[in-house]
């Protein structure tokens, strides 16, 4: 068998150009064999579905159609944010611009745990997270995989603040009910004292309910707010909520993985007034910035947090290197072998530009809006409110938790739509989440039917 080849080098684009179109062959012809927005006949279907194509793991000899057969495979096996009756979670269809960047990325393969391994990757990062980090007055970004692990670093980076402040890491989590669950699960990977959690019965946290529990507790404290809950995409009281911490000396960290993309909307970021006094703000675009994931970012308002983070390690941060003038990158993350992210986040940016991504946010939070006004004049269903975002809870009137429920996975089953689920207000809701910009009105007219006959199917 010949050396096969490889994506990068002279070489690499001759190499790539058939299987490219191998890799597009694949994915058309699966998104017929799916003909919807999930496969159909649940995880049993699917796994065999999967075990067919896959066959034998590591064969003795080697399949030259794989590629083609195993993207088939995933793609009728998907349940594709593209689709319109897509809508379930935070989970967007990528923009083809960013993919195609991804590719490149994938290609030439940089790490950017040290500069000999990423020059360029290196520089592109440095220029476009000071930019974003820019947006909400902070001094930097670090490239992230998402809003988990932005949340854990700007935990660990409030516990070292501390450490250096105070000889010892012992701050603890303030959070509402309503705040991400990987928070309390960072206190405790972090070793942090329990958290405490503020009650949210309207869904936001409540700023006289912070006042009390920040005048009550000893100690250093981190507040941990939401802009943009997964429930619901609510936006908590940023303002009032930062004016707490001030004048009680609490730390403030705003998780806005959802929300933050109301940033390059005009019309839409007075919303987040109040997210540039935080001291870390968690930002996510593989969500409202339609890159295929991961693309998060922590950005960070005092240089002097990121000391936690430096690392030697001779053979990738030598002092004597560093001294010479090669920048030292293990710093810039608690990752070393890390991926150029950063790529297809700068091609959308300078692609679409604030105008053009900010027609995106526009477009799914107005169609958002439409849906929820077609629900309230439905006789059929109820509304729980006026969306924040682009998240929509409804059920059908009347219904138990339990229909609910049931109504979800029987579209999930046939193949239909796949819709959320959410519970608030002592009540189990449907969840729309409408991240897809090319969606239409028709196509929420469409899931509404879908799930009043999954309610009373015909017999």
């Amino acid at each position: 068998m010949p050396i096969p080849p490889l994506a990068s080098g002279p070489q690499g684009p001759g190499a790539l150009r058939p299987l490219l179109d191998t890799v597009l062959d694949a994915l058309r012809e699966g998104a017929d064999v799916r003909g919807g927005p999930l496969p159909a006949g649940g995880p049993q279907a699917v796994a065999a579905m999967v075990r067919d194509a896959l066959g034998e793991v590591l064969p003795v000899e080697g399949e030259p159609d794989a590629l083609h057969r195993l993207v088939r495979a995933l793609t009728a096996g998907t349940a594709d944010p593209a689709d319109p009756l897509c809508a379930a979670h935070l989970h967007t269809p990528p923009l083809a611009v960013a993919t195609a960047a991804d590719l490149a990325a994938s290609a030439l393969n940089p790490s950017l745990d040290s500069w000999d391994q990423a020059p360029a990757a290196s520089a592109l990062e440095a220029l476009v997270t000071r930019a974003l980090a820019a947006e909400v007055h902070a001094v930097d970004a670090l490239v992230t995989t998402g809003g988990t692990e932005s949340n854990q670093l700007a935990l660990l980076l409030a516990r070292e603040a501390q450490r250096q402040a105070q000889g010892h890491g012992a701050i603890r989590l303030v959070c509402g009910e309503n705040a991400h669950h990987s928070l309390p699960r960072a206190a405790w990977l972090l070793g942090l004292p329990e958290p405490v959690t503020i009650p949210t019965p309207a869904g936001t946290l409540d700023p006289a309910a912070l006042d009390d529990a920040l005048t009550q507790l000893q100690g250093p404290l981190l507040v941990a707010a939401t802009a943009g809950t997964t429930d619901a995409g609510l936006i908590d009281p940023l303002p009032e909520i930062a004016e707490l911490c001030e004048a009680h000396g609490a730390r403030l960290h705003i998780d806005a993985a959802y929300g933050g993309g109301l940033l390059f909307s005009d019309r839409r970021r007075a919303q987040l007034d109040g997210l540039t006094r935080a001291h870390t703000i968690t930002l996510d675009l593989h969500k409202l910035g339609w890159q295929p994931v991961a693309a998060g970012l922590l950005a960070v308002r005092d240089q002097a947090d990121l000391a936690a983070l430096r690392h030697q390690a001779d053979y990738l941060n030598a002092d004597d290197d560093t001294e010479a003038g090669l920048p030292d990158l293990l710093g810039r993350s608690a990752r070393t072998t890390r991926r150029p992210d950063i790529l297809k986040i700068a091609v959308t940016l300078k692609t679409l530009g604030r105008t053009g991504l900010g027609a995106l946010v526009d477009q799914v939070c107005d169609l958002a809006q439409e849906f929820a006004a077609l629900i309230e004049t439905h006789p059929g269903f109820e509304l729980y409110d006026r969306p924040t975002i682009s998240t929509v809870l409804f059920r059908p009137a009347g219904a138990s938790d339990d229909t609910v429920a049931a109504v979800r996975r029987q579209l999930l089953h046939d193949g239909r739509a796949v819709i959320g689920r959410a519970a608030l207000d002592g009540c189990r809701w449907l969840k729309a989440t409408l991240l897809n910009p090319h969606t239409r009105p028709g196509d929420l007219t469409a899931l509404l039917k879908l799930v009043e006959l999954a309610q009373h199917p015909h017999p």
